[in-house]
């Protein structure tokens, strides 16, 4: 059984099903990313201030203290085991689009791997490897327009038809 396309072919119910937890999906994905905007970790300075404080900048706004390596387990496991299945549920719809598989194998394997450099990296920012903040900083960037591709492609190839078949 080929899948290349498949989602097209889907009962209407399915593809609203499948469309309605996009959405919902992309809801929870994006408002994720409120909070990191309101949380001031949208720029290299910011994610290193968010995990290791900032308690000798007597001018900081907000007095911020470095996380303790309990809450630091706690932000990479849960993070790395949502997002995984997050992408992983979204990429397997994405391997039901009609797309050249090489565009496929990206847009499945590569939010998996930002998850791993963004949490992973985050970790290793805390236990004192800076530079890590822009490993942080550009998967995060990488994981989200991968999420947003991947998210749009469902979506359109669900409820969009071509000209031929209408």
């Amino acid at each position: 059984m080929g899948y290349d396309g498949l989602i097209t072919t889907l009962p209407k119910e399915i593809k609203i099903f499948i469309g309605v937890f996009v959405i919902v999906l992309s809801i929870g994905y994006f408002t994720g990313l409120l909070f990191v905007s309101q949380t001031s970790t949208a720029t290299p300075h910011g994610i290193e201030e968010n995990y290791l404080g900032n308690e000798e900048d007597s001018e900081a706004e907000v007095m911020k203290f470095k996380k303790s390596k309990r809450e630091m387990l706690t932000i990479v496991h849960t993070h790395i085991l949502s997002m995984s299945f997050v992408f992983f549920l979204l990429g397997g719809l994405v391997w039901l689009t009609k797309l050249p598989k090489k565009w496929k194998l990206f847009l499945a394997v590569e939010p998996l791997v930002s998850v791993i450099l963004t949490f992973g990296g985050i970790y290793l920012l805390w236990s004192g490897m800076l530079w890590m903040k822009y490993v942080v900083l550009f998967s995060g960037i990488l994981m989200t327009a991968t999420f947003t591709v991947s998210a749009l492609l469902v979506l359109f190839q669900l409820f969009w038809k071509p000209l031929g078949n209408r």
